[in-house]
């Protein structure tokens, strides 16, 4: 990723959601500090939102896609909006942290309407220091019960860096974990699973993954997709079947694991049951999401 501000893939999932909330009616999330957070106007936004005169630029390529294409714009918002269900589910149990990993641009913390749920947004230092300079330039003020957590992988564990900033690993947690998965080899999402299975009950991790595609299209597609973000230096590295990564995951001693579709998810937060005729989107059919728990939290 780039040392000196945020990573594409964030401010493409940033810009997504702010043109969500101007453009895609009935709402999937209200987040109505995206676009103060990233400083842009309506008419910027929908700029943003219009096809690339020039597609030779990888990064106004992906910004493109995951700004101006309905169906993957509609998935970032279903997938924020599933964690923070979540969330405000295990804050009415009584669960009182919650650890955002691979935070970004995300404003979850600055929206949080639950009193005591203290937020870790834990992403690599130059995305935090960017961020803390919008954060100050749009005036939205850092909540008492937020905690940034900067981590270099390539220096730092998740491990040493969370305890360092206070969290409590024999308390209950929900680690939120959203666009990070396939950016991981297998290796180091595993390793990440295993810290995430070792806190104290009850805990919940929701995250999305890719599955491998199926036919020759489907592998075609996700090749120029891969392509591109390689280009930007944030290339895909692992793939999971629905049923290999809830083997992983039941071994490490998640007992209940929840799984959706990105058309599913999608469809179940919208008023139309059927906001996709037919076959899915090109884009959505290999990105699935999933919730999975060791010990009950109350829904």
């Amino acid at each position: 990723m780039d040392n000196e501000g945020p990573s594409r893939t964030a401010l493409v999932t940033a810009y997504a959601r702010a043109y969500h909330q101007i453009v895609d009616q009935p709402r999937i999330l209200t987040d109505p500090l995206a676009a103060r957070l990233l400083g842009v106007t309506v008419d910027e936004l929908t700029e943003s939102g219009r096809p690339a005169a020039d597609s030779s630029d990888s990064g106004v390529g992906i910004l493109r896609l995951g700004v101006g294409d309905r169906p993957r714009r509609l998935f970032f918002a279903a997938r924020a909006r599933f964690a923070e269900d979540r969330v405000a589910e295990a804050a009415a149990a009584g669960v009182r942290q919650v650890v955002i990993l691979g935070a970004g641009l995300d404003t979850f913390a600055y929206r949080n309407p639950h009193p005591g749920l203290r937020v870790f947004e834990v992403d690599h230092p130059a995305t935090q220091a960017w961020k803390h300079q919008r954060l100050a330039a749009s005036g939205i003020n850092l909540p008492e019960q937020l905690t940034f957590v900067p981590v270099d992988f390539e220096t730092d564990t998740l491990a040493t860096r969370l305890a360092a900033a206070g969290f409590s690993r024999t308390d209950p947690a929900v680690f939120v974990w959203l666009g990070v998965v396939f950016y991981l080899t297998p290796d180091a999402a595993r390793t990440t699973l295993e810290y995430i299975a070792r806190q104290s009950e009850p805990v919940e991790v929701i995250f999305d993954y890719l599955q491998p595609g199926d036919t020759d299209e489907e592998r075609a597609q996700m090749q120029a997709r891969a392509k591109l973000g390689t280009a930007v230096g944030e290339p895909w590295f692992s793939y999971f079947t629905p049923d290999d990564i809830a083997a992983q995951l039941r071994a490490l001693g998640f007992t209940d694991v929840e799984d959706h579709s990105a058309a599913d998810l999608i469809a179940g937060y919208l008023d139309e049951a059927a906001e996709f005729e037919g076959e899915p989107p090109q884009a959505l059919r290999p990105v699935r999401i999933l919730r999975a728990s060791r010990g009950e939290i109350a829904r």
